[in-house]
């Protein structure tokens, strides 16, 4: 499948949330488009049923990056009004997922269970979001950085030693741990873990 070097955004956040201008996926859209990525798409949804056509329009869109901003645990992540379980996100996205990377701003969101659920036989490249809970501010201003450091790096495709190279810098600078899972024939999940640094003092 060919896929577009461009990023297509989706975002879900609680009504407090929303009063509060806290649209930290609307902001990284406006920002991609002034750094030059003028065709990146940016939806905002509160129920899953909203998610299920936007799934489809994200397939129909042959964009290769996923970028999904909400709150999440170690379980499931949440629209404004459902709460979805990374297995049923699995099966809801498992069949467009081949050739295209996945990143997430939801706090804990970025971890084998999601992993699992998403690379395991989809074709999907990776999944890297934070490791823990996260502040919008720091998440924000990550996610900045790491797609202006990776599209100046080459605005036509992501290279595996680029994303580890700036996920570990990025993590130690934000002192905040990402978790980078990536596609890998040679385990039997299917997927594997790459190293972070260590952020102790």
């Amino acid at each position: 499948m060919v896929t577009k070097p461009e990023v297509f955004i989706i975002e879900s956040l609680k009504l407090e949330d929303e009063a509060n201008g806290w649209q930290e996926g609307e902001i990284l859209a406006r920002m991609l488009k002034l750094s030059g990525k003028v065709d990146t798409k940016y939806y905002y949804i509160r129920t899953e049923r909203e998610l299920d056509e936007i799934i489809d329009l994200f397939d129909e869109s042959d964009y290769r990056y996923l970028h999904i901003s909400c709150h999440a645990n170690m379980r499931s992540m949440a629209t404004t009004f459902d709460s979805i379980s990374y297995k049923a996100l699995g099966e809801k996205m498992h069949d467009v997922l081949e050739g295209r990377r996945v990143f997430v701003s939801a706090c804990q969101m970025a971890n084998d269970t999601l992993a699992a659920a998403l690379i395991k036989d989809t074709g999907c490249y990776s999944l890297i979001g934070p490791e823990n809970k996260i502040n919008f501010d720091d998440s924000a201003a990550f996610w900045l950085t790491f797609y202006h450091l990776m599209f100046k790096q080459d605005e036509r495709r992501m290279k595996h030693r680029d994303i580890e190279y700036y996920v570990r810098e990025l993590s130690s600078l934000f002192r905040e741990p990402i978790n980078y899972f990536r596609r890998s024939e040679k385990t039997a999940r299917g997927y594997s873990r790459v190293r972070k640094p260590s952020l102790k003092d």
